[in-house]
């Protein structure tokens, strides 16, 4: 299935995807919640009451209650996700990023997957991002996929670890690069440089929409993989292009590390990191190496970003400057 948070008359709806559409699912059955958490944790048998007004509708039923998909404001799939953590999946991206600063490939990257929190109360979907003035100081995109979490689980094995992915979403891992390389330089980052926005949607799609997709994982790897062709427009223009069956590192192995000692819970987020090519910082870096004269390119403000993979559909997103001067950078000590 393909979930959808949308907003109507200042109402905040959960549907489903059928034939550019979007079916209400509370109001054709009101016993079903209508916020995309809760049926998340309703679990199988709500899921299953909804799969079967799914084949209802494919057979003409509910088509008066249905809402035009173009038209309609989406909001993230889910808003207000339990809490949001980003991988470090494609090693494509990372070599070329320390290539690019002339540093060796780090080997634990072949080790063990990480990952870290960010601002789950900064989740926000299609539309428009707005962004302080130190946002602009080298603000980038980062291509990438996520799963959100179905289930409650405690050290999972990678082995089983698939079993507890509800669906997939498009992720923009918004960054400020010039706040998160002069954060990181004290080995206690990236925050302020990414807890300003990170983008999810513009659909949730089940394990089973994309199984025709599914893929051998990486040697030595276990767990799911997909070739979901990956790509990114600025204003138009093609600027990243990728593959999710890229990834090195799977998000059943990166699931295991994140239930290690500890309770995973549905509604979680999980990135994958960004693929090969997947933000300017990486873009720029390979440009300059390879040409001195190069001009970097950054976000702007009014700058459309649109993201698409393979069946999970095209996230928009519209950069906006807050009419504001105020800058954390300028409050710097002893300068």
């Amino acid at each position: 299935m393909k979930f959808i948070t949308y907003s109507k008359n200042n109402q905040i709806h959960v549907g489903f995807v059928s034939n550019n559409h979007i079916l209400p699912i509370h109001t054709i059955d009101n016993s079903i919640p209508d916020d995309m958490l809760s049926i998340i944790k309703a679990g199988n048998a709500t899921l299953d009451k909804i799969r079967a007004m799914e084949q209802s509708v494919s057979s003409g039923k509910y088509m008066e209650f249905a809402l035009d998909f173009q038209t309609t404001q989406l909001l993230a799939p889910v808003p207000n996700p339990v809490s949001t953590r980003d991988g470090y999946a494609f090693r494509q991206h990372v070599a070329a990023a320390r290539r690019n600063r002339k540093v060796e490939m780090i080997p634990e990257f072949d080790e063990y997957p990480i990952f870290y929190f960010t601002n789950h109360n900064a989740v926000q979907g299609p539309g428009e991002i707005l962004c302080m003035p130190d946002h602009f100081q080298k603000l980038d995109f980062e291509l990438e996929v996520a799963v959100v979490l179905g289930k409650n689980g405690r050290n999972v094995k990678a082995e089983n670890a698939d079993e507890y992915i509800f669906g997939y979403t498009i992720m923009n891992d918004m960054s400020a690069r010039t706040l998160q390389m002069e954060e990181m330089k004290l080995n206690l980052g990236p925050a302020k440089g990414k807890d300003f926005s990170t983008v999810i949607g513009p659909m949730l799609v089940t394990p089973d929409e994309l199984a025709k997709y599914k893929t051998a994982a990486k040697p030595g790897h276990n767990g799911n993989n997909y070739n979901l062709d990956m790509k990114c427009w600025v204003n138009g223009q093609l600027v990243s292009h990728g593959n999710a069956a890229d990834m090195d590192w799977t998000f059943a192995e990166i699931i295991e590390r994140c239930a290690y000692g500890v309770n995973i819970f549905p509604g979680e987020v999980i990135g994958s990191g960004t693929v090969g090519t997947g933000c300017f910082l990486e873009l720029n870096g390979t440009g300059l190496l390879n040409d001195p004269s190069y001009k970097p390119q950054w976000l702007q403000p009014n700058d459309v970003v649109e993201m698409e993979v393979t069946g999970l559909g095209r996230l928009s997103n519209t950069i906006i400057a807050e009419q504001t001067d105020f800058s954390i950078l300028a409050l710097k000590k002893n300068q």
